[in-house]
């Protein structure tokens, strides 16, 4: 007689997914792997989705390699109110510097569009939400002046979230005025201010140098407005319509000039430039 077969139990050890290797498309679902992501410009390759991106790498989508001068690099915000919440707006700065490696929530400076020389502001909804303080106005101020003197065409690619910054008070509500009146002088000059509308473009920021451009531009499906849908639906009582708010629904209402796709994103621009200047 045999006796019981004996048996060795393996245990195989379940591969899991390394972190970082992957992204799930917030419309359609896909999960999409980072690399082919970033070759297709941070767009769902199944939905066109287009992801949020930070300031640096819209400024690498646009401006061409090696050209990109900055201005105002060592700027950045001070609790000047000494504000008090659950975090100081000291602590929420340098949790935000830390996550994003910005100073503030804009990037400025002049460098080449296929060979065509512009000055670009690119706000980045990464740090606290893109909102407007006192650094954000005054750099974006300072790029449109520099543009006036150099008569250059201006760009400013504007994602926020947050509109003026509450940690600043007034001191940010007065940001909307000044960067205002700063165009005002570069429109005055007849030089091309293009204002590209990026997913969310909202409240203080849409209300002053977001919507003052010569030409309006906006990404499909960018949040572009002034107070959100929902707080809207709860002040009026009224089911708002498909889409409001949206680049689509502002365009068929002449808000919008165009909705271009980010992969002709620099293609337009350099057409606006030559027919504007």
């Amino acid at each position: 007689m045999f006796g019981k077969p004996k048996y060795t139990i393996v245990k195989i050890k379940k591969k899991e997914m390394p972190d970082g290797l992957c992204t799930k498309c917030d419309s359609c679902g896909q999960i999409i792997f980072n690399k082919q992501l970033n070759e297709n410009m941070n767009v769902c390759t199944k939905c066109d989705y287009h992801f949020v991106v930070g300031a640096r790498q819209r400024i690498s989508f646009l401006i061409d390699d090696g050209t990109f001068e900055e201005y105002d690099a060592n700027f950045e915000p001070k609790d000047v109110i000494s504000f008090k919440g659950p975090k100081t707006y000291e602590q929420k700065i340098k949790e935000d510097q830390k996550i994003t490696g910005l100073r503030d929530a804009v990037i400025t400076g002049c460098g080449l569009i296929d060979k065509r020389k512009a000055v670009l502001a690119v706000t980045d909804s990464n740090f606290i939400m893109g909102s407007m303080g006192s650094v954000l106005g005054e750099k974006i101020t300072r790029a449109t002046e520099k543009a006036t003197e150099l008569g250059l065409p201006l760009i400013i690619i504007s994602g926020s979230g947050g509109g003026a910054r509450m940690y600043e008070g007034m001191y940010s509500l007065m940001q909307m005025a000044k960067t205002s009146s700063a165009l005002a002088r570069h429109k005055d000059k007849g030089l091309a201010y293009l204002s590209v509308l990026t997913n969310p473009t909202m409240a203080g920021v849409m209300a002053s140098f977001a919507s003052l451009g010569h030409i309006t531009i906006a990404e499909p499906k960018a949040l572009i407005g002034f107070t959100g849908p929902r707080v809207i639906e709860q002040t009026i009582r009224q089911k708002l319509p498909d889409g409001f708010q949206r680049a689509e629904f502002l365009l068929e209402h002449g808000f919008v000039d165009i909705i271009v796709h980010r992969k002709q994103m620099k293609i337009l621009i350099v057409k606006l430039i030559d027919y504007l200047t």
